[in-house]
């Protein structure tokens, strides 16, 4: 935990010189500069808040057990082809938003429907 905080705190400081010196920069550059820092933000936040972690835990107190991320979207894409689960099923959906809504705070937390979805629409 204590290597995954400094590595935020060096891909945090990394970003943060990116973007003050960012304004000096001009075409292509400047472009690149905003790719790069918008990549290790997300490189931050997803150390931070670990969105694998809580897509695990929405997706195993669904299906009512634990497995690896890739076993758990697996199961419930058969049991969805197979028509065990369909939108009505109890748990699906708000399952399948808490996982989504973890990734989307990583990916975009500035996404309009995100901030709606999540009760953070100031």
């Amino acid at each position: 935990m204590a290597e995954q905080i400094e590595a935020q705190a060096l891909i945090e400081a990394v970003a943060q010189f990116i973007g003050e010196i960012e304004g000096r920069l001009s075409g292509r550059e400047a472009f690149h500069a905003k790719v790069a820092a918008n990549a290790l933000g997300i490189v931050a936040r997803e150390l931070a808040q670990q969105p694998r972690v809580a897509e695990v835990a929405a997706l195993s107190e669904f299906l009512g057990h634990a497995a690896g991320v890739d076993a758990l979207r697996a199961e419930i894409c058969g049991r969805l082809r197979g028509g065990q689960l369909t939108p009505e099923t109890p748990g699906l959906l708000e399952a399948l938003l808490a996982a989504t809504l973890a990734k989307v705070a990583v990916d975009n937390p500035r996404y309009s429907t995100f901030r709606r979805l999540s009760g953070d629409d100031k």
